[in-house]
């Protein structure tokens, strides 16, 4: 398994800066050839259940995946959301927290990942890939662009 983490500060209040990353659908539009999917109804919330379809022609790989924990912050406290990945292909988690900072927010993100039939020496491969697809998505988030 990879670990991927990120830290990001934003002018953003809390409020703001989480609404931005868990704005799920939004995702998919940094991630090359994905489309992020709630498969649940709303609210959103732990229990939510989310696909994320990664495709090429007709090929492609779910990675499903379900909120266990979300508290979402307020201006003056801290919040954070886990995901879980319940997927044949891919495995793992991810973590967002989202904190007050005097200059707005600090946010991290980390994410351990797992692909099936990936041997643990592709690790540092994965870990890469993924500090890249998932520091584009973080800031592009967070910047509002698509």
């Amino acid at each position: 398994m990879a670990l991927v983490a990120l830290e990001r500060t934003t002018p953003l209040g809390p409020v703001e800066a989480w609404e931005r990353l868990v704005d799920w659908e939004r995702h998919g539009a940094f991630v090359p050839c994905t489309r992020l999917t709630v498969t649940t109804a709303p609210p959103v919330g732990r229990g939510t259940r989310l696909v994320a379809r990664t495709a090429i022609g007709g090929l492609g790989v779910d990675d499903p995946m379900e909120i266990v924990e979300w508290v979402p912050p307020q201006q003056d406290r801290a919040g954070h959301c886990r995901l879980e990945k319940r997927g044949t292909w891919v495995r793992g988690w991810a973590e967002i927290h989202v904190r007050p900072d005097p200059r707005g927010s600090r946010v991290s993100w980390r994410e351990e990942i797992g692909v099936r039939g990936v041997p643990s020496w592709g690790d540092p491969l994965l870990a890469a890939a993924g500090r890249s697809m998932f520091g584009r998505t973080v800031n592009g988030l967070l910047r509002g662009r698509r």
